[in-house]
């Protein structure tokens, strides 16, 4: 089939036309917590509650954006005591942290190990990749950001250290 200049012309204009729509009408998904789909606020504004029972008993939680328990994009802020400890544990998915005050003292390996851990203060941020197991402390209060891709799940290296077994442990004495 021979093709003139002006089936040509009308293809490409065509093709322009519909790539352009396609990138137009892409609509960023409606995030079911805030469905106008942007979140601004001040640490001072946050609603804390008590964290899941998957962290040690102290946490407050505070969701930005997501639901950490589903397949879902996700921002909480987390708050811990001073001298809180987060056991040597991994996560089935990759975690981002920013620390929004006191510090964190995060480490590499099997167990809480004070010697190596890494001080991440204010403003600083850490990569744990998933199944890498690593631990947490902190020495004041200290606030967090944690930010990835749910469900959020812990897996303990030690299992008598999952605050879940002492909680189950408890209901049933």
């Amino acid at each position: 089939m021979k093709m003139t200049r002006l089936t040509t012309a009308f293809l490409t204009t065509l093709t322009v036309i519909l790539l352009t729509a396609s990138f137009t009408v892409a609509e960023t998904p409606v995030n079911p917590v805030n469905p106008v789909n942007h979140v601004m606020q001040n640490l001072t504004e946050a609603t804390w509650g008590p964290a899941p029972p998957m962290l040690p008993p102290g946490a407050q939680i505070a969701v930005l954006s997501g639901n950490p328990m589903q397949a879902t994009p996700y921002t909480i802020r987390l708050k811990f005591p001073a001298n809180y400890v987060i056991p040597a544990h991994s996560h089935p998915g990759d975690e981002n942290v920013a620390v929004v005050s006191g510090e964190l003292f995060m480490g590499m390996g099997a167990r809480v190990d004070k010697a190596s851990a890494h001080g991440i203060e204010v403003g600083g941020y850490a990569f744990m990749p998933k199944t890498v197991n690593h631990f947490a402390y902190t020495t004041g209060e200290t606030t967090i950001l944690l930010y990835g891709v749910g469900p959020v799940e812990f897996k303990y290296v030690n299992p008598s250290d999952d605050p879940r077994a002492a909680t189950s442990k408890r209901g049933r004495k």
